[in-house]
């Protein structure tokens, strides 16, 4: 009798562990068919927009900007040079003619170009936080797209200091400086703050290569803040913009959570580990003046991953398979190293600094001009393709 309810026993834990196998399988099913049908909802909800500027405010998202960011930055490189090679300390290296080539012209016209083109996406991406808020909150929440919401104030102010026609002593220029930098500040307490007091929001999760974005932002205000000669702002800026860039610098390296999220079509955002650097070089040098060690430093930090970067080509297969916005993140970090190097040659006054300035910059012009050619030709690609959430940002 004794053996009979032992059997039994058995035979009733087996049947209840085998129940409870079926539940878990077949939740898991249950699961997988909802996320099929919300798929499939999303297609069709995506296939059911028929007014073409509702769909266009749909498409295009803060991940825009970085064709802004690539003209802005592209403009100061252009501003720079004339600047430095009008210079008489420069005049007798032929190597400066090249750049002396280039008429105003075409920095007046590259100028006109990139106010228009950000004018334009700053009235589109107005107008889908207007009919399309819920999408813009969605950007807020994901962990790749809100550091793209630092893009537009960063091109504003890029376009800004390029200007032909604003002197940065004007009221003006200052009061345009205050527009564009409060939105910077505003996010950085947001964003910053969720890093160490948001148990779901800290570095170590969200942490991301377009994070840097956020630095460049700080640093892009007090860039201008230095062409002012507010340099105590200047510094304040730069110094909270450097103080998050080292600690984000090490959590990527260190390659924590935040790594698996990260998605192949989004490689070649990789090139902002060499745009932050650089760009902090180039404010530094505005701030005190002239290049110093630290700048140099900045400098030689950013050629060297930008260069660790270029000798791996076969990272960035999968994002070359298809034209795609994010491919612009190859240009403006590119330019801002060239941007690095017209101030380090300022002092290294050889033929080897002047020969890394001169195909540094000629490599961002080609660049530059080449995703200017394959972004007219794939146009309505662009602006009328919906593509998919990997590939979003």
């Amino acid at each position: 009798m004794k053996s009979m309810g032992l059997g039994d026993n058995t035979e009733t834990k087996s049947a209840e562990k085998s129940d409870v196998t079926i539940d878990i399988t077949s939740s898991q099913v249950v699961a997988k068919n909802c996320e099929f049908s919300q798929v499939d909802e999303s297609k069709e909800s995506s296939g059911n927009v028929q007014q073409p500027y509702s769909s266009i405010l749909t498409i295009i998202h803060a991940g825009y900007f970085r064709i802004t960011l690539s003209l802005g930055a592209q403009a100061l490189l252009f501003e720079s040079l004339r600047l430095t090679t009008t210079t008489e300390e420069y005049s007798y290296q032929p190597i400066y003619h090249i750049f002396r080539m280039f008429p105003s012209f075409a920095f007046l016209l590259l100028w006109t170009l990139s106010l228009f083109t950000l004018l334009s996406l700053s009235f589109l991406y107005l107008l889908r936080c207007f009919f399309h808020f819920n999408m813009v909150k969605a950007e807020f929440l994901h962990h790749i797209g809100v550091n793209y919401l630092y893009a537009p104030w960063i091109s504003w102010l890029l376009l800004l200091q390029s200007a032909p026609v604003i002197l940065p002593t004007s009221l003006l220029y200052q009061v345009l400086w205050w527009l564009f930098t409060i939105p910077i500040i505003v996010l950085d307490l947001k964003i910053y703050g969720q890093w160490f007091t948001t148990e779901k929001r800290f570095l170590s999760m969200v942490a991301n290569p377009t994070s840097q974005i956020s630095v460049m932002g700080n640093l892009a205000g007090a860039l201008a803040a230095a062409q002012m000669g507010w340099k105590e702002t200047a510094l304040f800026m730069f110094s909270l913009g450097m103080a998050h860039y080292f600690v984000l610098f090490v959590t990527l390296y260190q390659r924590l959570a935040g790594r698996s999220r990260f998605p192949a079509m989004m490689r070649p955002s990789f090139f902002l580990f060499s745009a932050a650097p650089s760009l902090a070089s180039f404010t530094w040098t505005s701030i005190s003046g002239s290049p110093d060690t630290l700048s140099k430093m900045l400098f030689f930090l950013s050629l060297f991953l930008f260069m660790s970067l270029a000798c791996r080509p076969a990272m960035f297969k999968k994002s070359m398979r298809r034209f795609n916005v994010v491919w612009w993140a190859y240009s403006f970090p590119l330019t801002f190293v060239a941007l690095a190097s017209s101030k380090y040659v300022q002092t290294e006054k050889n033929h080897m600094a002047s020969a890394l300035m001169l195909v540094l910059s000629m490599l961002s012009i080609f660049v530059f001009l080449g995703l200017m050619m394959l972004t007219a030709l794939n146009t309505n690609s662009l602006l009328f393709t919906r593509y998919s959430t990997t590939e979003f940002y």
